[in-house]
C-alpha cells in the first residue's frame, strides 16, 4: 500500500512518503495535486474534509482543542462554513459566516480557503477518493510521538528540532529531507514547519497500515455532502 503526507505551503502542497522509494515533491499545479491524490492509497493531509453549513466549530475541531490543550488550541482553526466557500472576497465570506453562525471567519481560515475549496472539489467529484485521502492533524501525530505531551510551540528552533527529531526516530532519512528542501525552495516556497508537518503527516500514514486508524470523534458525523468530518491518527 502506498501512503503519503500533504501539508500546505506557499508554493501550493508538500507531500512526502516513506514508502519503500522515501521522496518529497512540491505540488504547484492543481492537476499535480489531484493526481498525487490518486496516486497513493492512503493520503493523511492536514485541510479541513466535510464542512458545517450553520455551526461555527466542527465538532473534531473542538475536541481536538481539548486533546491539544490550552496552549496549542491555536493550532486548530475553524473553517469556512459551507455556504461561505465559494465567496469571492473575505469580506463576503465574513458575512455569511456571521449570518449563520454569528461569528466572524479568521484570517487564517480564509488564507487556505482556496485549497479547502479545491480538495472539497476533487472528493465531490471522485467519491473513491474519500476513502483514501484523511484528514489529520501535526499536532495530534507529534504529541503521540512524545508520549502524550508537546515540546515547546512549532514557532521555536527547538520546537521544531524537537519535532523533526520525533521523525527522524522512525525514519532517518527525515533529516535529509528537511536539509534538502531547505536548499532547495525559498522560505516564500515552503517554511520549515511546513516540511516537517508534511513528513509527521507521511509517517503516521505509513504506520497506519499496521497500527490501524482512529478518529476524533470516535463516530464521525456527515457533512452534508457525504464527506466524513473527522481528525484521523494512529
Amino acid at each position: 500500500m502506498k501512503t503519503a503526507g500533504i501539508d500546505g505551503c506557499k508554493a501550493g502542497w508538500i507531500l512526502v512518503t516513506f514508502d519503500k522509494k522515501p521522496e518529497y515533491r512540491i505540488l504547484e499545479d492543481h492537476n499535480d495535486f489531484k493526481d498525487a491524490l490518486f496516486e497513493f492509497d492512503r493520503v493523511f493531509i492536514d485541510m479541513p474534509i466535510g464542512l458545517e453549513d450553520e455551526n461555527y466549530t466542527r465538532e473534531c475541531d473542538q475536541k481536538l482543542r481539548d486533546r491539544l490543550g490550552a496552549d496549542y488550541a491555536s493550532s486548530v482553526f475553524s473553517p469556512p462554513i459551507r455556504p461561505a466557500l465559494h465567496s469571492p472576497s473575505y469580506v463576503e465570506a465574513n458575512m455569511q459566516s456571521f449570518e449563520y453562525t454569528e461569528k466572524k471567519l479568521t484570517v487564517q481560515a480564509w488564507n487556505i480557503t482556496p485549497k479547502i475549496r479545491l480538495l472539497d472539489q476533487i472528493l465531490g467529484e471522485h467519491e473513491e477518493l474519500r476513502s483514501s485521502v484523511l484528514e489529520s492533524h501535526p499536532e495530534l501525530i507529534f504529541m503521540n510521538l512524545n508520549g502524550g505531551m508537546i515540546y515547546q510551540k512549532k514557532n521555536t528552533k527547538k520546537g521544531l528540532r524537537h519535532r523533526l527529531s520525533l521523525v527522524s526516530k522512525h525514519e532517518e532519512i527525515a533529516d535529509d529531507f528537511f536539509r534538502d528542501i531547505k536548499e532547495e525552495y525559498r522560505r516564500n516556497q515552503v517554511e520549515e514547519d511546513d516540511i516537517v508537518d508534511s513528513m509527521a503527516l507521511a509517517l503516521a500514514a505509513k504506520q497506519s497500515i499496521d497500527k490501524g486508524i482512529k478518529t476524533i470523534p470516535d463516530n464521525p458525523p456527515v457533512d452534508s455532502e457525504g464527506l466524513k468530518m473527522a481528525i484521523h491518527f494512529v
